[in-house]
């Protein structure tokens, strides 16, 4: 059974701290690779936290597993630019994500 998680990535090893976000290397290939998995609904909501060099991700997975599965997939995740430090499952109290 599906059901929400939070994925936090962190900053890793590639990453230019000197470049913004869209002049990272293979800043396309990124966005491309989640842009498809938002149009699948796997990814719900993603951006970075302002002020940290962590990113959130809301997803929407059968569990853990799928989700480092899938995201092994992105650019970013294989050159070394982010890696996933938590991913929690989410129960949402108040509001809703479609």
């Amino acid at each position: 059974m599906q059901r929400m998680f939070a994925v936090i990535s962190l900053r890793d090893s590639a990453w230019n701290s000197s470049s913004p976000l869209e002049g990272q290397v293979d800043w396309d290939a990124h966005a491309a690779f989640m842009d498809g998995l938002h149009a699948v609904g796997f990814v719900l909501l993603a951006g970075p936290l302002e002020g940290t060099p962590n990113v959130l991700v809301v997803v929407r997975a059968d569990n853990a597993e799928e989700i480092r599965s899938r995201l092994s997939e992105d650019p970013w995740m294989r050159n070394d630019l982010l890696r996933i430090s938590v991913v929690a499952p989410w129960t949402i109290r108040i509001g809703s994500i479609g």
